[in-house]
């Protein structure tokens, strides 16, 4: 268990239950070829857990069981697990949405040779972590020549059609703060990213996505460190909007541990906090074959106003429109320009 879970799960949250199942959201390892500061699952290349082939298997049946619409792909990268290639081609066959949570330095691993034309070919949708478009910020965050490996993937992408006007292929990045700040509006940072990657590197893309960092794993372990734990919560708790209660992505997406095990969302798989399912004190994949979890209360914790702060925050991207959010990060700005060490 996590050293910051006693410090989150007193909770006065709000408490909130499932509505109709979309999404299985599984990650398929903790193993990375990043260890990225703001990782909220702590991987990295030394992690061995992976999910094995029976439990794609079982993640298949699933899908197909409950007639989902989407298989959100995570990690770790979640294309080190030997059955990724597999499990999206019998998804796909499925007429099932897949998307790929992907970090892309993995396109120019070794090993990985052809995979972003396999992405391509599978329709698969791509979300795509470049924290800022400056190159010193990324680096900073994800380690020494990021930025530009990042940039070999995302011209590589848009070379086979990603997030090129009129494609099908769609391609979304995901910007993560540098700190223990709240992310700037979603629409008018998308409008920066968009403007600077275009007219300094060539490169396009669909949509951006602002999370908020997670006060859990290495960027909470970060924040107990500094003694800064404490600040950021309530940071959050004073953020807090009631409207993000309705579309916050557990009342539509299970988790799905490396193991086959079921959470309310990545964020509880990784402090260990197991989804309630029909009184079942360890809900398996397998569960899901015949236990529906509509009207299932969904396990909270403090780190939950994270995802209702602000502007909110989702798998997805912000919860709400960019109008209504303006101004909601109170002195907040935009990433900085190209220039600048923010």
């Amino acid at each position: 268990m996590h050293a910051t879970l006693p410090l989150l799960v007193a909770t006065d949250f709000p408490p909130i239950r499932r509505s109709t199942l979309q999404t299985l959201q599984v990650n398929l390892g903790y193993k990375c070829n990043q260890s990225c500061l703001h990782c909220h699952v702590n991987a990295g290349p030394n992690r061995t857990e992976m999910m094995d082939g029976d439990t794609v298997d079982l993640v298949l049946q699933v899908l197909r069981a409950r007639r989902l619409e989407t298989l959100d792909l995570t990690g770790g990268a979640p294309e080190l697990n030997p059955h990724f290639r597999r499990l999206v081609q019998a998804a796909r066959a499925q007429g099932v949405k897949v998307i790929d949570r992907c970090n892309l330095t993995i396109l120019s691993e070794p090993g990985q040779e052809g995979l972003a034309e396999f992405l391509a070919a599978q329709g698969v949708e791509v979300v795509a972590s470049l924290p800022c478009y400056a190159p010193a910020n990324v680096d900073r965050q994800r380690g020494d020549g990021v930025f530009d490996r990042s940039l070999a993937g995302l011209r590589a992408l848009n070379a086979l059609g990603y997030g090129q006007p009129g494609s099908p292929l769609v391609l979304n990045l995901v910007y993560n703060p540098q700190g223990a700040v709240l992310p700037p509006p979603q629409g008018p940072l998308e409008a920066d990213y968009k403007r600077e990657l275009k007219q300094h590197f060539g490169i396009r893309f669909n949509h951006l996505f602002a999370l908020t960092n997670m006060p859990i794993q290495r960027f909470g372990s970060t924040l107990v460190s500094k003694g800064t734990f404490g600040g950021y919560l309530q940071l959050l708790r004073g953020a807090y909007r009631a409207e993000n209660l309705d579309t916050v992505m557990c009342r539509t997406l299970v988790s799905v541990d490396w193991q086959g095990d079921l959470h309310d969302c990545d964020f509880n798989q990784m402090l260990g906090l197991r989804a309630r399912l029909r009184g079942l004190g360890r809900p398996h994949l397998r569960d899901l074959l015949v236990h529906d979890p509509e009207g299932e209360a969904i396990r909270i914790a403090d780190h939950c106003y994270g995802c209702t702060a602000g502007q909110g925050s989702s798998c997805g991207g912000a919860l709400e429109a960019p109008a209504s959010v303006a101004g909601v990060a109170g002195g907040h700005h935009h990433v900085p320009a190209m220039a600048t060490q923010g």
